[in-house]
């Protein structure tokens, strides 16, 4: 008699199939990583190798800071080059090496080196290629952190760093090229061409890596917030006095653009010498901004020595036929003077305004109650000196020698400069921000 097999399996499979095997333990791998442990009978080949462990894409700190700062020399440096080099083969004088030189000069200038010349010292830099060359700077600041991953760790200590970095790089490259520079023509002082470009580019390298890595915000959040709005007050309103500043210059220059012409067309070196003399002109054109911005303070500015030009007193002799002395006035202003010199209170009243408001949606974006009196009044006092000290380093890195005659100085009085924006945007700032006050509150 047959013995009756058992219920069949649902697949009709045998029930060993369905046996789930076990996952294999893993151990660890010599690259980090962990692999199955093999067992008895697997193949060799069907065993996964252990996981490398991949380069970071890290550069050296030294060719990372190299690079980038041999680029943004040579970016800041070709402009001037052409423009001057041009304006130099517009005469039908000198060579590519000649043209070469006198874009090394006027690139060092623009860093704020003097330069010594038959007629003197030459010491007047055009700021907008100073401004030009640290944004290329900070720029590099940037690609440097991030090159070396310091945008991953915050601290004060990457960023400076990377500033130090760049900063000697730069440094050599301005020696180098005050040495290059020979006998013939402008010349510099190479050590003072070395240490003036090193703290040039290590401060504005020094923007660039705050801000990528993150330090910055790192190092507002611990500032205590009456001195972190009051800083802000004064950057905000040292930008709207150099607004006023251009604005009043651009008007000027708009009102004399007939002399200027003259003055350009009187040169006689063709359409590509008076381009260069153009541009030149407006590698100066902030410094105009900041005379501009003396000017409405009170103190005025000088273009020779014993000259000066301010609203009541215009005292000026004959000057060279240079475009940027035909914005000039030709005297006082007279009754108009009082309403020009409240164009800077009215820079410090926005400020204020523009303080008050932000205190105001940033306390209601925390959800916190309104801030006091004690902390308003406390951050727009703290922006007048802010201010005045931004002004006051305008001021000075604006003026210079332009020889060793009449023209050995030219520009304001830095410190009469910030005297008188910290005084004005002090008293400025308070009333915007109390009648911000006051209407928010209305």
């Amino acid at each position: 008699m047959e013995t009756s097999a058992g219920p069949p399996e649902r697949d009709g499979r045998d029930r060993t199939e369905h046996r789930r095997t076990r996952p294999r333990r893993e151990g660890p791998a010599p690259g980090g990583g962990r692999v199955p442990t093999p067992r008895p009978g697997d193949d060799p080949g069907d065993v996964p190798r252990p996981r490398e462990r991949r380069p970071s894409g890290r550069a050296p700190l030294p060719v990372a800071a190299a690079v980038a700062t041999l680029w943004a020399a040579v970016v800041s440096y070709l402009p001037v080059a052409l423009v001057l080099g041009g304006a130099r083969f517009a005469e039908d004088a000198g060579s590519f090496g000649a043209a070469a030189r006198l874009g090394l000069a006027g690139w060092l200038l623009g860093h704020g080196v003097p330069l010594q010349t038959d007629a003197g010292p030459f010491g007047l830099a055009p700021l907008a290629l100073a401004m030009f060359a640290a944004w290329r700077l900070a720029r590099a600041g940037v690609h440097v952190s991030r090159a070396i991953g310091a945008r991953h760790h915050p601290t004060l200590g990457r960023a400076f760093v990377v500033a130090a970095a760049v900063g000697t790089g730069y440094g050599v490259l301005g020696g180098l090229a005050a040495l290059a520079l020979g006998g013939d023509g402008p010349t510099a002082a190479p050590l003072r061409a070395l240490l003036t470009l090193a703290a040039f580019g290590a401060l504005a390298a020094l923007v660039g890596a705050l801000r990528t890595t993150g330090a910055l915000g790192s190092l507002a959040r611990r500032t205590p917030p009456v001195l972190r709005d009051g800083v802000r007050a004064g950057v905000v309103a040292a930008f709207l006095l150099f607004a006023a500043g251009a604005g009043v210059a651009g008007l000027a220059v708009a009102t004399g653009g007939g002399e200027a012409g003259d003055m350009i067309g009187a040169y006689r070196t063709g359409v590509v010498g008076q381009a260069g003399i153009t541009l030149v002109s407006l590698g100066y054109a902030p410094n105009a901004a900041i005379w501009a911005v003396s000017f409405l303070l009170g103190p005025g500015f000088a273009v020779g020595t014993d000259t000066v030009v301010r609203t009541t007193e215009v005292s000026i002799g004959a000057l060279p036929a240079v475009p940027l002395f035909a914005a000039l006035p030709e005297g006082p202003l007279g009754g108009v003077g009082g309403a020009v010199l409240a164009v800077p209170v009215l820079a410090g009243m926005g400020a204020g305004w523009l303080l008050a408001r932000r205190m105001v949606l940033s306390a209601a974006v925390r959800q916190a109650p309104p801030p006091g009196w004690a902390n308003l009044l406390g951050a727009a006092a703290v922006g007048g000196p802010v201010a005045g000290m931004l002004m006051g380093g305008a001021a000075f890195f604006s003026g210079g020698p332009l020889g060793s005659g009449r023209l050995a100085e030219i520009g304001p009085s830095y410190w009469q400069v910030a005297a008188g924006a910290t005084v004005v945007v002090l008293v400025g700032t308070l009333i915007g921000a109390v009648a911000s006050r006051v209407v928010t509150r209305a």
